[in-house]
């Protein structure tokens, strides 16, 4: 907290620009999260929102707040962390995974390995854990589901969502692993078991290995070039040969083969060796 402190001290009159420059090495020392890995424009106007919101007229300020308040964290967590997700997301997708994917994988190995990166609020490792039951596999899968922001963690935890968050679920799907619940829906209880939800930062943190899939959408466009070039490199290494990494529809690799990746279908790749 010694440096913290220090920079904290340090003059005010300093360009805007090195207000929230200042701002992202205070706050990578504070939580470890490293903001200079996220695209700045996106990240600096989302963060100046909250900022103001709050009458802060610097991030040094804002700073000084948030480090001393738990609420503040929590909230610059949540808007830094963009958490935007609904079950099924790009039925199509999911469906090419269900009928064309999973059944060789299913095949070759007798327990599959699975992790749901950067998981927000669970509907992504929900719909995988619906997907794995439906093909009598549930009890035969490990499903991780890991996020940096313990709130999204807890929702995901709890398995209640607003019917929105369903509309795209097929209707087989939703009769059967969703109770209705005081205006809401509960995911069913067989679900929850099998979905291990941990924190986790993917830019800082070791992944593990030998995974079937890994699942990571709608997460990496947010990343600078270079971050998402380590984050593919690391992808690629946690999986076995053979196992798929599956990116967001905005998220295509386009010349995965640096990986060690191929292209298996549409937003899907293969650990090729």
């Amino acid at each position: 907290m010694g440096d913290i402190r220090s920079n904290l001290n340090a003059s005010l009159n300093v360009s805007d620009d090195e207000d929230f420059a200042r701002f992202i090495v205070n706050i990578k020392r504070l939580t470890s999260i490293d903001l200079s890995q996220y695209k700045e424009n996106q990240m600096r106007r989302r963060l100046t929102t909250l900022r103001m919101k709050y009458g802060y007229s610097t991030f040094h300020d804002y700073f000084t707040a948030l480090s001393g308040e738990a609420r503040l964290r929590n909230e610059f967590l949540d808007r830094m962390t963009i958490n935007v997700s609904e079950f099924w997301r790009n039925p199509n997708r999911w469906q090419v995974l269900k009928d064309q994917l999973l059944p060789p994988m299913i095949k070759d190995s007798p327990r599959l390995h699975i992790w749901s990166a950067a998981c927000s609020t669970g509907e992504e490792p929900y719909t995988l854990a619906m997907i794995l039951d439906s093909l009598d596999i549930l009890d035969k899968a490990t499903l991780i589901a890991t996020d940096i922001d313990d709130g999204v963690l807890a929702k995901a935890k709890e398995g209640v969502y607003l019917e929105r968050s369903l509309r795209d679920v097929p209707a087989t799907y939703k009769n059967k692993y969703f109770v209705p619940s005081e205006g809401a829906f509960k995911v069913a209880d067989r679900l929850k078991k099998v979905v291990k939800f941990q924190k986790q930062n993917l830019l800082l943190d070791t992944f593990g290995e030998k995974y079937d899939l890994i699942v990571c959408r709608n997460v990496m466009i947010y990343f600078t070039e270079e971050a998402k070039h380590i984050l593919y490199g690391k992808f690629a290494r946690a999986l076995k040969p053979g196992g798929l990494l599956f990116v967001g529809s905005t998220e295509q690799i386009f010349s995965p083969g640096q990986y060690g990746l191929e292209t298996a279908d549409t937003f899907f790749y293969r650990r090729t060796n």
